[in-house]
């Protein structure tokens, strides 16, 4: 039975799981998540209450969380590329880097986008200079962290470089990367020219206009 994945392909989160599936050429069927299609919605709804995606219906066996799903594609559906390294010592550096992007690039991300979408006398400026004080702070982490690895975690495409693509994508255009962060600029284009990223993006684009600060004019 071919996998089913409830998602959008402009959610960030979405594209972190798009990139995994991509990379291993994994058949799925996309359930698309928009107002065209709220049957697919009261189906995600059925299958998790909370109804947040990308949620993965593998034959009666249902993953949510994107991490969470990439390791279940992992494990039951294994391709060439290896995204959760075998020895534990490699993939805990994996996962700590995936924490990394997700909790302090793609949070302080997504709560500076969050913020355009309140009316303007209910903007929270504390939450967005912190959400930006973040953003600098692990950027010029990581911008020192880069150099000597092909890829985040390591010298192969994995698990990190999943959740990086997404979140250093969008970070760039609420939050651009200084010029002085050389590596990690380098690395974000890197991501850019990967197929499986490069496809999710290319997917995503018709959505653009759905971008609360609005969409820059580039990538």
């Amino acid at each position: 039975m071919t996998l089913s994945l409830y998602a959008h392909p402009f959610s960030s989160y979405c594209q972190k799981v798009l990139v995994a599936l991509y990379e291993n050429a994994t058949p799925f069927a996309l359930k698309m998540l928009g107002p065209e299609t709220p049957e697919n919605f009261g189906a995600l709804k059925q299958l998790w209450p909370l109804g947040k995606f990308p949620l993965l219906d593998d034959n009666g066996a249902v993953v949510f969380e994107a991490t969470s799903i990439i390791e279940h594609l992992a494990l039951n559906h294994s391709g060439s590329v290896r995204l959760i390294p075998e020895t534990p010592r490699s993939a805990l550096n994996v996962r700590m880097m995936d924490r990394v992007f997700d909790n302090y690039v793609m949070t302080p991300m997504q709560r500076i986008v969050s913020d355009h979408m309140r009316p303007s006398d209910k903007r929270d400026s504390q939450t967005v200079t912190e959400a930006r004080s973040m953003l600098d702070t692990t950027y010029r982490w990581l911008n020192g962290r880069l150099p000597g690895h092909a890829w985040a975690a390591a010298d192969t495409f994995s698990l990190a470089d999943c959740a990086a693509a997404p979140s250093l994508f969008y970070a760039d255009w609420v939050h651009p990367i200084a010029d002085e962060f050389r590596e990690l600029r380098a690395y974000r284009n890197q991501l850019l020219s990967r197929p499986s990223f490069a496809q999710a993006i290319e997917e995503a684009r018709p959505y653009r206009h759905l971008f609360p600060p609005g969409a820059p004019n580039r990538d």
